[in-house]
């Protein structure tokens, strides 16, 4: 009874603190208005650990502070890290913690997963991974890294062009298109076994396969009846279906976290366009998108609330929209956005000096951190869910 009282008075300190945080208006240098940030201080940490926790809770949400924090984080990373989180008002410990095994840096990931979890009660992604395009000269490779953009190992060594990898949810597993055939087809690669197949190889474009939720669907553009279109098919290619006909061309499809609707972009209309059409089949109609030109790239939040996708308007732009439809917000410079599990945080590429950069967006607070980890151009990101 005392170890339940003890968690109860720990949660409504951590409620609190949070509607505190919520009321204090954070200006942070750097972005489009002052929004809202969770004010938090950190003490007693070094070197990696310290740049973890301040990379890991600003893409998050928070405002790293030494004055007006809601929040304390206190600690040391002495052979092994140690956290402590408590109420700044209170004083009230909400937890304390020592991480153990694999390295520093993972334990400093998991020590701002529980802080996010604690205070917002939201899932942190400090262990969560990313796939990327990395360019190499006339060719590309995809490549696996840690969602910070540290330990990036490549995937593959077509030696040719990639494109659009992918996640198979839950799953080590990544869908991508390759011209190491002489031809834009589309594969499967299963990370731990090293094997790969082929899903689509028709004559003309095989690109942009998109997994279902549940991993046994996959939609993909292919242009083997004249145009590129969307289809969908099971997971290992068989059982494919046409979803819809139009000639001017469609692109970039990602699914409802339901998986009973295909978000995609669409010139049927003009200009580009979001669209929706049934995965099982069906009418596609234009979703409304206001204030937005030229809307392309879509990727569905896994709360199923928002979509976030790419507008040109002279330069490329990166913007949300209501699933439903409605006005669209522009939050940050950039292409090719992906949500995180988290549906708060975007993974993108910016355009610099001539090359793309993968970056990190804050999607609330519109505040932006590069990947100072990945070199090179870099582009198409994929988070893993």
């Amino acid at each position: 009874m005392k170890k339940v009282t003890t968690l109860v008075c720990s949660l409504i300190v951590a409620a609190a603190g949070l509607a505190r945080a919520q009321e204090a208006k954070v200006v942070i240098p750097g972005t489009v208005r002052g929004e809202l940030a969770i004010p938090i201080s950190l003490s007693g940490f070094t070197g990696e650990v310290d740049s973890v926790l301040r990379f890991d809770l600003f893409v998050q949400g928070f405002a790293i502070t030494s004055d007006g924090a809601a929040y304390q984080v206190s600690g040391s990373n002495n052979g092994q890290v140690q956290g402590r989180l408590s109420d700044a008002v209170t004083k009230q410990q909400i937890f304390g913690k020592a991480y153990s095994g694999a390295s520093l840096r993972t334990q400093a990931h998991a020590l701002a997963d529980d802080i996010v979890e604690a205070v917002t009660r939201r899932k942190g992604i400090g262990r969560t991974k990313i796939a990327f395009k990395s360019d190499k000269g006339s060719s590309s490779e995809v490549y696996i890294a840690d969602f910070d953009g540290h330990n990036a190992v490549a995937t593959t060594a077509d030696g040719s062009i990639v494109a659009a990898p992918t996640w198979v949810p839950g799953r080590r597993t990544l869908y991508y298109t390759s011209y190491k055939l002489n031809n834009p087809d589309i594969f499967v690669h299963h990370l731990d076994s090293v094997e790969r197949a082929v899903v689509a190889r028709y004559s003309g474009l095989n690109t942009s396969a998109a997994v279902s939720p549940d991993g046994r669907r996959v939609a993909m553009i292919l242009s083997k009846s004249g145009s590129p279109n969307v289809w969908v098919a099971d997971a290992d290619g068989s059982n494919l279906k046409q979803l819809t006909t139009t000639r001017e061309g469609d692109s970039s499809p990602c699914w409802s976290p339901d998986g009973q609707t295909i978000c995609f972009s669409s010139r049927a209309s003009g200009r580009s366009a979001l669209h929706l059409v049934p995965a099982g089949g069906g009418a596609m109609r234009r979703l409304s998108v206001v204030g937005t030109p030229n809307a392309t790239e879509p990727d569905w939040s896994p709360d199923g609330k928002t979509i976030v996708f790419t507008a040109q308007m002279g330069s490329f732009q990166i913007c949300t929209v209501p699933a439903s439809g409605g006005e669209a917000t522009v939050v940050a410079a950039g292409e090719d956005p992906s949500w995180a599990p988290n549906s708060r945080t975007v993974v993108f590429a910016l355009r610099s000096g001539g090359k793309r950069i993968l970056s990190m967006l804050d999607v609330p607070t519109k505040r932006v951190k590069q990947l100072p980890a990945i070199s090179g151009s870099c582009s198409q990101p994929s988070w893993s869910k």
